[in-house]
C-alpha cells in the first residue's frame, strides 16, 4: 500500500536539521522506505534500554546520518509515492534488529506498534446504519478524560449516537483535576498520545497544560465537544430488564435528571478520586489542608512551614517546585519510592528535532516506534517471582536483584556520602512492588537542601499548628499538603450500578473488583469498563495502547451484538471465572502481588485488582475483537 505523495521537504532543508535526528529511528525509515533491512547493520544496532537514542558515539552518529541522508536522496526528489507500511519481513527485520530475534514472539505487537501518520488502524470500518438500519442504539460514556474521547471517537466513527457525560467543567478527566506546581506525564509524550493522533510535543515528558491542549484539541477537530454534557455526575446507573436498556441518574445545574440508552461505557478511570488519609486531628489544623489533586492555587507559600504528607509520584513533582519558596519543607514518608534514571525528565525538545518530528515523513512514527515497543515488551521478567531464588522483601528474583542493584547505585550516587540520607531513600521493598518514578536527579537534590527535612517517622495526628510523629515530634506547620494518591482499587465510586435482577456491582465485586480484559463481565449487559481492573501498568505495556485497545474491543462487541439482532450481551460466567482465575494467578507471581509493602496497586486485602501482571502481548491478543462464543444474547 502507497499513500499519496507528501508535501516532502528538500535535502537540503533535512541536511540542516539532520543533526538532531535519532540515528535509530533514521535507519528504520530509510529501510521502509527502500525495502533495504541491509541499512540497518549489526554495529549500528542500538541498545533497546537506550532507545530512542542509539548508543553510537558522536562521530559514529554522524556518518551514520550522512548514509542516510545519501539513501533517501533519490526518494526526496522521486514523484513515486511512498509505501504506508513496510512489508512483513522488512518490519520484522526493523524488530528484530532494535529488540532482538525475541521480537519475533510478539508479531502482532509488532505490527500494532506502527502507525504512520494519516492513519487510524483501529478505527471501526463499519456504520450503525450499515449493519442494522433503522436500529435504535444510543451509547452513554462516563467521564470525559483521556479514555471517554477515545470511546467518543470510535462511536462517531460508527455513526453510534452517544453522550459523554463529565462531571467536570472541561475535557482532560486527571489533566484537567491535577494543575500543582509542575505537573507532567512520567510517560514519553510521543507514546502519551493516540497513535493516530500526532502532536508537535514541545517536551520529552509534557506538562499538565500541554497534555490538556492536546485533549481538547483532540475532542475539537473530532466534533466530540457538542456530544459533551459538562458539569453532569452520575450517581446511578440501572440496568432494565424489560427493556434492555440502561437508565442513567443524573445531577447537574442543580437539578435531577433520567436519561436511557442501550449501551453503557464507563470512562471514569482509576486516579479521579483523592484519598486523603485519615489523621486524628485534621480537622483541628488551623491553616490550609490540601490533595495536590485539588489545588488550592490562592495560597501563597511564601515563607510558610510547609508540611507535606506521602511521597507520591505527585509529590515528587511539586515538592521540588516548592523549594526555595516555603521557608521550610518537611516532607513525611512512609516508604521511599525507587526512581528510575530518566536525565530528559524536565528537558524540551530541540527546535531542529521537533522540525523532523513535524516534517520528515514516518520519521515520527518510527520515533514513536522505537519509545513504544521496548517499553511495551518493557521489564516484566524484572517483576516476576522464582519460587526458587529465593524471594524475599528484597529481590524477588535474580532480574529483581539486578534492577534492584541499579536503581539502589543510582540513590547512592546522589547522596554524596550522606549515610541519614541513604538509610531514608533507599527503599526496603522489591522494584515493582510500588510505582517506580522517573527522576532526572531533582528529588534527591531536593532532599538535600538546608531548607528541607525528611521524615520516616509515621505521622499520627495533626493539631491546629502542625503535625505528631509516632516518636512525639511535633513539626510546626503552615500548610499541610497530602501526595498520596487515589483510591484507584475503588473502581466506579461512588455511582451505583446495578445489573440483571437489581444484582449491585459494588456488592458483586465486593475489593477484589474483576472484568474480563478489565472491560466486562456477567449480568451486567451491554456494559463495558475502560481502564477497568488490572488494566494499569507498571514495568511493562503503555496505558494509552491499552485503552485504544479497550475501544476497539467495545466497538467490535458492539458489531457482535448487531449481527446477531439480540438486545443485549452478557459475558459468559465460565469465561469471567477463567480469565479471572489468570490473572489472579499470575499478579500472585509478581512483585506487587507478592510483597506485603503498602500500596496503590493493592486492596484492603493486600491483592491487587489494579496491575495488569502479564504480557502486553497477551492484552492485544485478548482485546483484538469481541467472540460470540463468549457470550450469551438476550
Amino acid at each position: 500500500m502507497h499513500q499519496p505523495k507528501p508535501a516532502l521537504p528538500t535535502l537540503d532543508e533535512v541536511r540542516s536539521h539532520i543533526e538532531a535526528a535519532a540515528t535509530p529511528a533514521l535507519l528504520m525509515l530509510v529501510a521502509h522506505i527502500t525495502g533495504d533491512v541491509t541499512v540497518l547493520r549489526e554495529e549500528w544496532r542500538p541498545d533497546p534500554a537506550l532507545l530512542p537514542h542509539g548508543r553510537l558515539d558522536p562521530a559514529e552518529e554522524r556518518r551514520v546520518r550522512e548514509f542516510c541522508l545519501a539513501r533517501l536522496e533519490g526518494h526526496l526528489e522521486s514523484a513515486e509515492p511512498w509505501p504506508t507500511r513496510p512489508s512483513a519481513e522488512v518490519l520484522a527485520a526493523i524488530g528484530a534488529w532494535s529488540l532482538g530475534p525475541g521480537v519475533s514472539q510478539a508479531a502482532q505487537l509488532l505490527d500494532a506498534a506502527l502507525v504512520p501518520d494519516g492513519t487510524d488502524p483501529r478505527a471501526p470500518g463499519w456504520t450503525l446504519e450499515e449493519e442494522a438500519p433503522g436500529r435504535t442504539l444510543r451509547a452513554a460514556i462516563i467521564g470525559a478524560g483521556i479514555s471517554g474521547l477515545l470511546a467518543g471517537l470510535r462511536m462517531k466513527q460508527a455513526g453510534i449516537p452517544f453522550t459523554i457525560f463529565e462531571k467536570g467543567t472541561n475535557v482532560g478527566g486527571t489533566w484537567w483535576d491535577n494543575t500543582y506546581p509542575d505537573c507532567r506525564t512520567d510517560v514519553h509524550s510521543h507514546i502519551y498520545t493516540y497513535s493516530f493522533f500526532p502532536h508537535d510535543w514541545p517536551s520529552y515528558f509534557s506538562r499538565q497544560h500541554v497534555i490538556h491542549g492536546y485533549l481538547r484539541r483532540f475532542a475539537e477537530e473530532n466534533g466530540l465537544i457538542d456530544h459533551i454534557a459538562f458539569g453532569t455526575e452520575v450517581s446511578e446507573a440501572s440496568w432494565d430488564d424489560r427493556k434492555s436498556t440502561w437508565r442513567l441518574s443524573t445531577t447537574g445545574d442543580g437539578a435531577d435528571t433520567t436519561h436511557e440508552f442501550e449501551v453503557l461505557v464507563s470512562a471514569v478511570g482509576q486516579l479521579n478520586r483523592p484519598l486523603i488519609p485519615e489523621i486524628e486531628g485534621l480537622a483541628d489544623f488551623s491553616g490550609p489542608a490540601f490533595h495536590s489533586a485539588e489545588w488550592d492555587h490562592t495560597v501563597d507559600f511564601t515563607g510558610k512551614r510547609v508540611a507535606v504528607i506521602g511521597t507520591g509520584a505527585s509529590a515528587l513533582q511539586f515538592v521540588p517546585a516548592l523549594a526555595g519558596t516555603a521557608e521550610r519543607l518537611t516532607v513525611f514518608q512512609r516508604s521511599a519510592p525507587w526512581l528510575m534514571p530518566t536525565p530528559e525528565l524536565r528537558d524540551d525538545i530541540a527546535d531542529d528535532e521537533r522540525w523532523l518530528l513535524r516534517n520528515l515523513p514516518f520519521y515520527r512514527a518510527y520515533y514513536r516506534f522505537s519509545i513504544f515497543l521496548p517499553r511495551a515488551i518493557g521489564q516484566l521478567d524484572a517483576a516476576t517471582v522464582d519460587p526458587d531464588y529465593p524471594p524475599t522483601e528484597r529481590a524477588v528474583s535474580a532480574a529483581n536483584e539486578r534492577l534492584r542493584v541499579m536503581l539502589t547505585d543510582y540513590l547512592v550516587a546522589q547522596a554524596d556520602g550522606r549515610e541519614d540520607l541513604v538509610g531514608k531513600i533507599v527503599p526496603n521493598y522489591p522494584p515493582g512492588a510500588k510505582r517506580i518514578v522517573r527522576d532526572d536527579g531533582t528529588w534527591v537534590a531536593t532532599l538535600k537542601r538546608d531548607d528541607v527535612d525528611l521524615v520516616s517517622d509515621k505521622v499520627v495526628r495533626v493539631d491546629a499548628h502542625g503535625v505528631w510523629t509516632e516518636s512525639g515530634d511535633h513539626v510546626e506547620a503552615d500548610v499541610i499538603l497530602f501526595g498520596t494518591g487515589f483510591t484507584a482499587s475503588e473502581f466506579l465510586t461512588p455511582m451505583r450500578v446495578t445489573g440483571v435482577h437489581g444484582k449491585d456491582l459494588h456488592e458483586t465485586w465486593g475489593i477484589d473488583a474483576c472484568a474480563y480484559m478489565g472491560l466486562t463481565l456477567p449480568d451486567f449487559p451491554n456494559f463495558f469498563c475502560l481502564y477497568g481492573p488490572n488494566t494499569n501498568l507498571v514495568l511493562h505495556g503503555n496505558l494509552v495502547f491499552f485503552l485504544e485497545c479497550q475501544s476497539a474491543y467495545v466497538l467490535s462487541a458492539i458489531k457482535v451484538l448487531l449481527d446477531t439482532g439480540k438486545s443485549a450481551m452478557s459475558l459468559r460466567p465460565e469465561v469471567f471465572d477463567e480469565y479471572c482465575d489468570e490473572v489472579t494467578a499470575a499478579s500472585a507471581l509478581r512483585a506487587w502481588g507478592w510483597s506485603k509493602t503498602h500500596s496503590w496497586y493493592q486492596n484492603a486485602e493486600g491483592r491487587s485488582t489494579i496491575m495488569w501482571p502479564l504480557p502486553a502481548q497477551r492484552y492485544l491478543e485478548g482485546t483484538e475483537r469481541a467472540h460470540a462464543e463468549h457470550y450469551d444474547f438476550i
